[in-house]
C-alpha cells in the first residue's frame, strides 16, 4: 500500500498524520529530536517537581480544527476552563479589575452592558472592528484600532498580541479578523477559553501517537532528514540517517519542519525568514485548585500578559518578548513573580521554586511582508506537500493553525493519489 513520510512529528505533522491514516493511508512520522510534539509537548521539571508545558496555550471552543482533531483521537475531553465566556482582567497600573463577557449569539449585545465591556469605553467606540474585517494584506492592527488609546491598550493590543505573537504596531490585521470571526463574532459558545487539563501532551500528542499505532502507523526519533532526491515532478527518495529511502511510484511526502529547514530541502522555497519570542514563566504556589479548575487573567500594565492557575501553578505568558527574551532569567523571575503577586492579590512572599521557558523563535514574525512569504501547502512537486502553521492557513501562528496546516497538507496528498 502507498505509504506518506512526513517529516516532522510536531502538531502540524501529527495533523496530517491522523487525517491520512484516518483515509485509510499508511503514515511514517521521522522526527529529528528525541520525542513528538515539537513546541507543543509537555515534560516533567526536576525544580518544580511537576510536569509543565513548554508554553502555555490558549485555545478557544470555536477553533473547530483543534476540537476536531481531538475528537477523532478520543481525547475530547482532555481540556479544561470555565463554563462561561469570561475574560477577566487587571490594569496593575490603576488596580482595575473587569470582565469581558460576551453573550450567546453572534449580535454583541454584552457591548451595552457596561459591566461586560472595558471599563470607561463606550458600545460605539468597538465598531472600529470593522476595520478589522476589512483589513488589506498592508495594514496592521494598530493602523486600524490604535485610534482610542485606552481601548486599544486594554482591549485590541492584549487580544492582537496574544493571537499574533507579533507587536501590534507590526502584527498583520487581515490575520486577526479570523480569529474574531470564528470566535468572539459566533457568539459566547465559541469563546469558551481552554487549556490542557493535564499538559500538552497527555492532550495532543500521546493519544495521537497510540491512535496512529493502532492503525500502523510508525514513529521514528532522532532521524533527522538529510536530504529529498527529486526526478522531474516527484520526489524519488528520502536521505535518512541510515541510508536512502526510495520512495515507491504511490508514495508520498508531507514536509513539517519549521521554515528554515524546509527552505533547506526544498530549491527555491519562499517561507517566512523573521521570528518573535515567547518568554513563559512557572511558578509553584502553596495553594492547589481544584483538579478540573483553570483560571485565566489577563494583565495590563505589566511585564507579565497572562496568568494561568493550574493545580499548584501559576504560569505566565509573555508574548512577542523580543525585548525581554535575552535577559537573565533571575531577574526575569523576580520581575514576573512580582507582577503574579499583584495580580492574583496575593499578599507579598518570598520567590517560590520557578521555571523561565524562553523559545526565541516560537512563530515566525506575522507582519504583512512576512505574511506575504507564507507558501500554500501545495508544491510543484506533486507527491510533496507541506505543513506548518508558517504556511498559509489564512490563520496565525497558534495550535488551530498547526492543526489546520496538517488538514491540508493531509488533502493535497489524497487529492493527488
Amino acid at each position: 500500500m502507498p505509504r506518506t513520510h512526513i517529516i516532522g512529528a510536531g502538531l502540524s505533522g501529527l495533523s496530517a498524520a491522523v487525517r491520512l491514516a484516518a483515509a485509510g493511508r499508511k503514515v511514517v512520522l521521522y522526527e529529528a529530536g528525541p520525542q513528538a510534539g515539537g513546541r507543543c509537548r509537555s515534560y516533567f521539571d526536576e525544580v518544580l517537581g511537576c510536569r509543565i508545558d513548554n508554553g502555555n496555550h490558549l485555545l478557544m471552543s470555536g477553533n473547530l480544527s483543534a476540537r476536531s482533531y481531538l475528537e477523532m483521537i478520543g481525547a475530547s475531553d482532555s481540556l479544561a476552563g470555565p463554563y462561561e465566556a469570561r475574560f477577566p482582567f487587571v490594569d496593575l497600573g490603576t488596580g482595575e479589575r473587569w470582565e469581558l463577557r460576551p453573550n450567546r449569539g453572534p449580535i454583541p449585545y454584552w457591548l451595552f452592558d457596561r459591566s461586560r465591556r472595558v471599563p470607561g469605553s463606550r458600545p460605539i467606540d468597538y465598531l472600529s472592528g470593522i476595520r478589522i474585517a476589512r483589513a488589506r494584506p498592508g495594514d496592521t492592527v494598530a493602523s486600524l484600532v490604535g485610534d482610542n488609546a485606552a481601548l486599544f491598550r486594554r482591549f485590541w493590543e492584549p487580544l492582537a498580541v496574544a493571537a499574533l505573537n507579533t507587536e501590534a504596531a507590526e502584527g498583520a490585521a487581515a490575520l486577526l479578523w479570523p480569529v474574531l470571526k470564528e470566535t468572539f463574532g459566533r457568539g459566547a459558545a465559541y469563546c469558551l477559553p481552554l487549556v490542557a487539563r493535564v499538559g500538552l501532551s497527555e492532550s495532543f500528542v500521546d493519544p495521537a501517537l497510540a491512535w496512529l499505532a493502532l492503525r500502523g502507523g510508525r514513529l521514528s526519533t532522532g532521524s533527522r532528514v538529510r536530504g529529498i532526491e527529486f526526478a522531474d515532478d516527484r520526489a524519488v527518495a528520502i536521505d535518512l540517517p541510515g541510508g536512502k529511502l526510495a520512495l515507491d511510484g504511490g508514495d508520498s511526502i508531507v514536509l513539517a519542519v519549521s521554515p528554515a529547514v524546509a527552505e533547506g530541502l526544498l530549491p527555491g522555497l519562499t517561507v517566512p525568514t523573521e521570528y518573535r519570542s515567547i518568554v513563559n514563566a512557572h511558578f509553584r504556589l502553596g495553594e492547589a485548585l481544584p483538579p478540573d479548575e483553570v483560571r485565566i487573567l489577563g494583565v495590563i500594565g505589566g511585564t507579565a500578559e497572562w496568568v494561568f492557575r493550574r493545580h499548584d501553578l501559576a504560569s505566565v505568558t509573555v508574548s512577542a518578548a523580543t525585548r525581554i527574551v535575552d535577559e537573565d532569567a533571575d531577574s526575569l523571575a523576580v520581575r514576573l513573580w512580582g507582577d503574579v503577586t499583584a495580580a492574583l492579590g496575593l499578599a507579598p512572599a518570598p520567590l517560590p521554586a520557578w521555571r523561565i521557558v524562553k523559545e526565541k523563535r516560537a512563530t515566525f514574525a506575522q507582519t504583512p511582508a512576512q505574511v506575504r512569504r507564507r507558501p500554500g501547502a501545495a508544491t510543484r512537486w506533486r507527491n510533496l506537500a507541506l505543513a506548518g502553521d508558517w504556511t498559509d492557513t489564512g490563520l496565525p501562528a497558534t495550535i488551530e493553525g498547526a492543526i489546520r496546516s496538517g488538514e491540508n497538507a493531509a488533502n493535497c496528498v489524497l487529492h493527488t493519489a
